[in-house]
């Protein structure tokens, strides 16, 4: 499966289809980067530096099922570094909170062996790794739910895409889960948990953010709901505390962590005082001692900076009020990663897309190398091209000297 002229949401779900163009090569030279190559504690394991690979929708499991291959286990194998974190992919925990055919699954027993496969990998190499548990809610479309209506806080106006057998089609529309429901919405959660678990991962990391399902109820602009799980902001955090604890329930509150998009817009998303909505989530969440608080700032919408030179707020707003570890994504540079560390308004800082084109990223950094470029018409779908055949800098060095 290989699609053309679309970009992949580099905080763990593909965007729409947008116009192809290729990075520039990126050098910093003299840049300092000491604070990035300190030790750092995420929950009971201890980094030995700060940069973390992004969670990156790439679309590359064996189909059907789900199940991820050989390809992906070398292709997380060559991003691992001795003590680098490593976010997985987003992985949905239900058949029915799929929105993108490709995206490797955790909602069944036979996906623990292929991702069991990717955790001996990347710990061979030194490295850890959170897996990323997804429900897109209403990003889906009935052949990927196997009939059922896609799900979600409220029924609201939406013109959103899902990838199907068939390509980008309109999402199906969608229906509000009944209040009864809900338990089973978090019980999957729970399960894609214990699956993790069983497939060796060191924690995992819920989405909440980029318009999916948990975010569907953050935000009223997609939350109408008049009982328990919407209205106020505490209402509205009700479905993603009740998450927190289910999990915590397998992994304790120190190996899970909570991604969100503080006045995040894609997926058409939008609310009233995301100030306060994302203010009383952290509070909420700070008590926890969870493994970190991920946050995305909202320069970017999907993989897109939305002003150059924007610089990052979420993070250092919700400092005041979660005083754990906080890692900030989104439209980082070395340069940018160093500075918000240096200043304590973060504790790691995530990269995407340069982490697609550089497997050996953190070396780059810490020594001050050019950065390959990324080619976005291979960022997700199809084979190794642009996925596993990105070169390391000795061998891009080798390349040139011949």
């Amino acid at each position: 499966m290989i699609m053309k002229n679309h970009t992949v949401l580099v905080t763990g779900a593909p965007t729409a289809p947008v116009k192809n163009s290729n990075s520039p090569v990126h050098k910093h030279g003299e840049i300092s980067m000491s604070k990035l190559f300190t030790t750092v504690q995420v929950g009971p394991i201890v980094l030995s530096h700060r940069v973390v690979m992004a969670p990156l929708t790439r679309m590359r499991s064996e189909q059907p099922g789900d199940v991820p291959g050989n390809i992906m286990v070398e292709y997380y194998a060559q991003r691992a570094s001795e003590g680098g974190l490593i976010i997985s992919e987003a992985t949905p925990v239900a058949l029915t909170g799929r929105g993108y055919l490709g995206a490797p699954g955790i909602y069944n027993d036979a996906h623990i062996a292929g991702w069991k496969k990717i955790t001996d990998a990347v710990h061979a190499k030194g490295g850890r790794m959170f897996m990323q548990l997804w429900h897109v809610g209403r990003t889906s479309h009935v052949d990927l739910t196997d009939g059922p209506a896609p799900v979600s806080a409220s029924v609201a106006p939406y013109e959103g895409v899902a990838f199907t057998h068939n390509g980008w089609v309109p999402v199906s529309p969608n229906r509000a889960l009944d209040i009864r429901e809900i338990p089973g919405i978090v019980e999957e959660f729970r399960k894609g948990a214990e699956r993790a678990r069983a497939a060796g991962f060191d924690g995992v990391e819920l989405h909440a953010a980029n318009g999916y399902l948990i975010d569907q109820f953050l935000q009223d602009g997609t939350n109408k709901r008049i009982d328990s799980y919407g209205g106020s902001p505490e209402n509205r955090a009700r479905l993603l505390m009740d998450i927190v604890h289910a999990v915590a329930s397998v992994w304790g509150y120190n190996r899970v962590a909570v991604r969100i998009a503080p006045s995040g817009k894609w997926n058409g998303m939008s609310d009233s005082n995301p100030t306060a909505t994302f203010n009383h989530v952290a509070q909420v969440l700070a008590p926890l001692g969870l493994a970190y608080l991920h946050i995305v700032e909202p320069r970017v919408i999907g993989s897109q900076e939305e002003a150059d030179g924007l610089p990052p707020a979420a993070a250092i707003n919700l400092r005041q009020f979660f005083k754990g570890t906080i890692m900030a994504a989104g439209g980082f540079d070395p340069k940018g990663a160093e500075e918000i560390v240096a200043k304590g308004d973060a504790d790691l800082v995530a990269f995407g897309r340069h982490f697609i084109a550089n497997p050996d990223l953190p070396k780059r950094i810490r020594l001050g190398l050019p950065l390959n470029p990324y080619d976005r018409s291979s960022f997700y779908g199809g084979n190794a091209h642009g996925y596993t055949d990105y070169p390391f800098y000795e061998e891009n060095k080798s390349q040139h000297a011949a």
